[in-house]
């Protein structure tokens, strides 16, 4: 037996026939690839194609991420000086910091688990030969010199050598380049690319962290985590000042406090914590993190897997959405309609029977596993459609960029592919003939022969002869039209990307739905960039379009500043998917557009898009509603610092105090207003809408206290006193921001704010003294209300002002009035 584990020959490397059945090269030597022995004592040596190298945490990681954190770090720090000081009371924050903890942590095991048990089920598979059978098993169950069979579709899952046969893959994705690149016997293959067109054995040189895309990765890795969502961005970003921040203004109150004010260290320790504790917005990134993960749970139920969680917020953003026709628009199956002899066929005895053979011949000879050519090899099964006797010379596959395929019998040359490519300047010719066809949406391709072929010998004919057609149909999904009207009333407009022929994708996009599916372009006349900037705003429809054109149209509306969405299932779409904001693959579709997509609908229904886009607003939409919440804590604390520094005051607020007010005028009702329905689009830069909404209640805080501080200090009203009453008045102002955030009003929204109302008075009456409520004199008591009547119109006089504010900056035209300004008096000069 001849044991192909071992390095070919050139001599025998020559006699391998891909297109051999029951894996025999043509001297009749059996490839029985490695042996089950050989694959245990690799698998022994650890020479797995399994690899330590992920994008996604380890559990140890989610662990660490959680609990070894800068804040909880300042945590442990306030914690430590409180009891030291012995102020066991004001360590009320503390069950919640280990709530968050423990909760964020439980989540994301929760959503990791989920992602894992999906992720298997679309895990790549290759197709591998073991002692002389072939079997299809996880790629990285594949060992260090296994002999796989590589086709169009397939992602290379580690480095190779070509033993047989020839492919074209496409590189993009490791280079840049998205020329298709030849691949014979002997040529390397680079572990993350992906086959084009053709059919190969190639043996397997380097697996798992070895491998090419494995060392890409770990590159990447180690260089952080890539681009981040706009949400994400911003709240680390806060978090990071937040972080610097509170270190010197802690020690500024300390010092102020204990040698200025000659407070005792106990008091001075207390009103410093209780001034950072504000000023840490320690439930907004569990908040985040706990919203994402039930959300991409409950898209794993949906059967929708998301391989970067990010995207959920780029789909909520999403404003175009590219579609393919195949496997979005239509099922992903096609299926023969008719055979058509073309009338001008130069063949006298070519009828439909003898165009059936020829079809049968070139069917059982070309390496293609595409839909077209799995339906035409369909229609030759059940029609019992039997081969010739054509004798086969050499075979071309197709390609997305030429759009045909070419084989070369003895008896002559044939071409079989998009009717325009074929003909090329002599497409009029034909043109009648089957745009009765496109015009119902069938696509049709043509059959011909080749007078001259550059893959075989020169024919007599000297050009090419039309043959006879193929009518292949495809039905539209049930769900297109609901689906597409859907993103109709959102705002999100549709282009439809396709290598079929314009009229036909336009038919077909019409009896889907889809708005302005009449305006279609043939793309094979767009020759420059600026043509398809140009064509991006004119028109709906794309057809003849080739994937570097997907790719550019995709570029083409992000310069426009629009958010854009690719959707597809095959190797043609993966440069556009690379490329967009937001990629969404069919599961039934290439393997390759699987993984490089960042969203997988596992049951390839299209129907799931606007789940997926309600979830996203959902998730963006109340996280930014709640995240105001906690930043009304973080400007009050931040501003109340700074005005207790300038006026020379004790921070007046103790810890526990911080907690109570925490609870539940913010963590409490922002978790759970986080859980509402929510379809809104979004609009706006996150942060700034953050801030539109904080800032009033954060400034009414601010004046509201103080005021009652200084009132005091004429008074001489006792410092618990302030205390209480101060806690009293943020209270107010945070229900006051919670009606704010939660109109309209529905019934969930009213059982929140009376929870939170029940709760917080009960905390008040009945555990007065944990959280340091004391009773107050009358009149203290009096200010108190006087400056909670003030407050409710300072908040609403100041929400005003900033709304006013926004829309006078946010208008276009006062912005160039103030850049012109700018110029003029050259203010940053």
């Amino acid at each position: 037996m001849h044991n192909i584990c071992r390095p070919y020959t050139q001599e025998e490397v020559f006699y391998l026939d891909t297109n051999s059945e029951n894996n025999l090269d043509t001297r009749g030597v059996p490839i029985i690839g490695l042996t089950s022995e050989e694959v245990r004592e690799r698998i022994d040596k650890g020479l797995t194609n399994h690899t330590d190298i992920s994008t996604q945490k380890t559990v140890g990681q989610i662990v660490k991420s959680n609990l070894l954190t800068y804040f909880n770090l300042i945590f442990l720090i306030l914690t430590v000086l409180l009891c030291i000081v012995g102020s066991f009371r004001n360590l009320t924050f503390l069950p919640v910091i280990i709530g968050n903890t423990v909760i964020g942590i439980f989540q994301e095991l929760r959503a990791k688990k989920t992602l894992d048990k999906m992720s298997m089920l679309n895990a790549p598979h290759s197709i591998v030969v073991r002692d002389g059978e072939q079997q299809q098993i996880q790629s990285e169950e594949l060992v260090k010199d296994d002999i796989i069979i590589l086709s169009a579709g397939n992602q290379i899952c580690a480095d190779a050598t070509v033993l047989s046969g020839s492919i074209s893959v496409n590189e993009a994705l490791l280079t840049g380049e998205s020329d298709e690149i030849k691949k014979k016997s002997g040529d390397r293959l680079m572990s993350g690319s992906f086959v084009v067109s053709g059919q190969c054995y190639a043996k397997l040189d380097k697996v798992g962290n070895e491998s090419y895309i494995s060392q890409l990765t770990a590159q990447a890795k180690a260089m952080g985590d890539g681009e981040q969502s706009e949400m994400i961005r911003y709240i680390n970003k806060l978090v990071k000042w937040v972080g610097i921040i509170i270190i010197p203004v802690g020690i500024i109150l300390f010092c102020q406090a204990y040698i200025m004010n000659g407070e005792t260290f106990k008091k001075s320790v207390v009103s410093m914590v209780a001034a950072v504790l504000g000023m840490i917005p320690e439930g907004l990134y569990l908040l985040t993190t706990v919203a994402l993960a039930l959300s991409t749970i409950r898209l794993a139920k949906k059967q929708v897997l998301l391989h970067d969680m990010k995207s959920i917020e780029t789909l909520a953003r999403v404003d175009v959405l590219c579609v393919d026709k195949t496997g979005t628009i239509t099922e992903p199956g096609m299926q023969v309609t008719e055979l058509v002899i073309s009338g001008r066929c130069g063949d006298a005895e070519m009828d439909k029977r003898a165009f059936a053979h020829l079809l049968a011949d070139y069917s059982a000879v070309i390496e293609d596993n595409n839909a077209t050519m799995e339906a035409i090899r369909a229609y030759v099964a059940k029609n019992e459609i039997e081969k010739g006797s054509r004798t086969l010379l050499k075979t071309q596959p197709f390609t997305s960029a030429n759009k045909y395929s070419k084989v070369s019998f003895v008896e002559g040359d044939y071409m079989l592919g998009a009717p325009e490519f074929i003909m090329k300047d002599r497409y009029e010719e034909i043109s009648e003939e089957i745009e009765e066809y496109q015009s119902k949406g069938y696509r049709v391709l043509l059959m011909a022969e080749s007078g001259e072929d550059s893959i075989g010998s020169v024919r007599p004919l000297g050009g090419i002869s039309p043959i006879g057609y193929i009518v292949l149909s495809n039905p539209i999904r049930e769900n297109a039209e609901s689906t597409f009207t859907y993103f109709k009333e959102q705002g999100v407009a549709i282009k439809v990307i396709s290598g079929d022929n314009p009229a036909t994708v336009s038919e077909v996009a019409k009896r889907a739905g889809i708005d302005g599916a009449e305006n279609y372009v043939d793309a094979s006349t767009l020759a420059s960039e600026k043509d398809i900037t140009e064509a991006v705003d004119k028109y709906t429809v794309f057809g003849r379009v080739t994937p570097k054109q997907k790719q550019l149209i995709v570029r083409a509306l992000q310069k426009q500043k629009h958010t854009v969405a690719m959707t597809g299932d095959g190797v043609n779409d993966i440069l556009a998917m690379k490329d967009a904001d937001c990629s969404i693959a069919m599961a039934s579709g290439s393997e390759a557009a699987a993984q490089a997509a960042q969203t997988v609908l596992l049951d390839s229904d299209f129907g799931r898009m606007p789940y997926v886009v309600f979830e996203g607003r959902q998730v963006v939409n109340n996280i930014q509603r709640s995240a105001s919440l906690f930043l009304v804590k973080n400007i009050f604390s931040l501003l109340m610092a700074i005005f207790s520094a300038i006026f020379a005051i004790t921070y007046p607020l103790e810890p526990s105090q911080i907690s109570l007010i925490s609870m539940f005028t913010i963590g409490l009702p922002g978790f759970l207003l986080a859980l509402e329905p929510n379809r809104n689009r979004i609009e706006g830069n996150f942060m700034v809408n953050v801030m539109l909404k904080a800032l009033p209640a954060g400034l009414t805080d601010v004046l509201s206290v103080g005021a009652l501080v200084i009132c005091g200090q004429v008074f001489n009203l006792p410092s618990e006193d302030i205390a209480t009453a101060g806690t009293m008045l943020l209270a107010v102002v945070g229900f006051m921001i919670i009606i704010k955030i939660s109109h309209p009003f529905n019934k969930m929204k009213y059982g929140v704010l009376l929870i939170n109302i029940i709760g917080l008075l009960f905390c008040g009456l009945f555990l007065g003294r944990l959280f340091a409520i004391e009773s107050i004199s009358n009149i203290c008591f009096l200010l108190m209300v006087v400056f909670a009547f003030a407050a409710e119109s300072m908040f609403r006089y100041l929400t005003l002002f900033v709304e006013k504010l926004s829309s006078f900056f946010g208008d276009e035209k006062n912005r160039r009035k103030i850049r012109r300004k700018i110029r003029k008096y050259n203010i940053f000069k």
